[in-house]
């Protein structure tokens, strides 16, 4: 039986030395991907460096798309670019890869059998593919094939995810849906044609993922966790809550709430408030943020 074309998708605005390590990963990956995509998000660098690092073993095309006049970063948009780009080329399995990751060598291969596995064939609606994403500390980073080999001892496992043993494909249970994240997933060009892609109403950070989880979950699909399939994700700083993204979360939690009736990152929503960053009103049920400047909040690097 032919295997599917497979693409990785990969969107990036900053983060450089990220998309060095990911690239270098694709490059001595077990199975290469058919195609690499690559939209950068109003960061003109992204083309030359791809150019220079992208290596022969697969083709890799980069898209630009631009960042509006109000500087969020359009993820939902640049992940549907992304997509329509692979699907135009004859992609028939999308891996989004966030640029911070690194694949592991059987990442790849892992998904795409995953795919055609029993469990997933099996599933009437579309289905969302899951690997695990390890952490790597400060100061690891991915320059040339050499650096890989230290990657899976140096990494530490998500405490709060799934992590199956390799080859397993296991549905996850009803409490596991809100887990889903666009780290590191794969679904068929089929499937993703089925639900429709990220929804474009949100801006910036937060609340995309947990509504594809969502949408998926409403047309009757499933959600699997992958063992295998790991990457590797590559350090940098972060906050928690992450106050930098205090209006995003909070406008996204409205759209999310619109579509669904419910409130997602809730544990953010409640922190914020907690810092005074932002408000629930009981009698609208609406949050808005306060205005308030987020340096003076109590944030914690995590």
């Amino acid at each position: 039986m032919r295997s599917p074309q497979v693409a990785v998708l990969t969107i990036v605005a900053g983060r450089h030395e990220h998309l060095v390590g990911q690239l270098v990963g694709l490059q001595h990956s077990d199975t290469v991907p058919d195609l690499h995509v690559v939209v950068a998000m109003g960061d003109p660098g992204v083309r030359p460096l791809v150019e220079a690092r992208a290596g022969d073993r697969t083709r890799t095309v980069v898209v630009d798309v631009p960042v509006p006049p109000d500087g969020e970063l359009p993820l939902s948009r640049a992940r549907n670019v992304a997509a329509a780009t692979a699907l135009a080329a004859g992609a028939e399995l999308l891996v989004f890869l966030d640029v911070d990751c690194v694949p592991s060598p059987g990442l790849l291969r892992t998904y795409r059998d995953a795919a055609a596995s029993a469990p997933v064939r099996s599933v009437a609606g579309p289905s969302l593919l899951c690997g695990a994403v390890t952490y790597l500390p400060p100061g690891v980073r991915v320059e040339r094939a050499a650096d890989l080999a230290g990657l899976a001892r140096a990494a530490s496992p998500h405490p709060a995810r799934p992590a199956p043993a390799e080859h397993e494909v296991l549905a996850a249970d009803e409490s596991q849906w809100w887990l889903f994240w666009s780290l590191s997933f794969a679904v068929s060009a089929r499937d993703w044609e089925r639900f429709g892609g990220f929804c474009e109403e949100y801006r910036g950070y937060g609340g995309e993922d947990t509504d594809v989880a969502a949408t998926v979950r409403s047309l009757g699909g499933s959600l699997f966790w992958v063992g295998g399939a790991e990457a590797f994700h590559q350090h940098h700083p972060t906050t928690n809550p992450p106050v930098q993204h205090v209006e995003a979360v909070v406008r996204n939690a409205g759209v999310f709430h619109a579509r669904w009736g419910w409130f997602p990152m809730t544990g953010w929503l409640d922190a914020f408030a907690a810092a005074g960053l932002a408000r629930y009103d009981a009698a609208t049920r609406t949050w808005s943020s306060t205005g308030a400047s987020a340096e003076a909040s109590d944030s914690t690097a995590r």
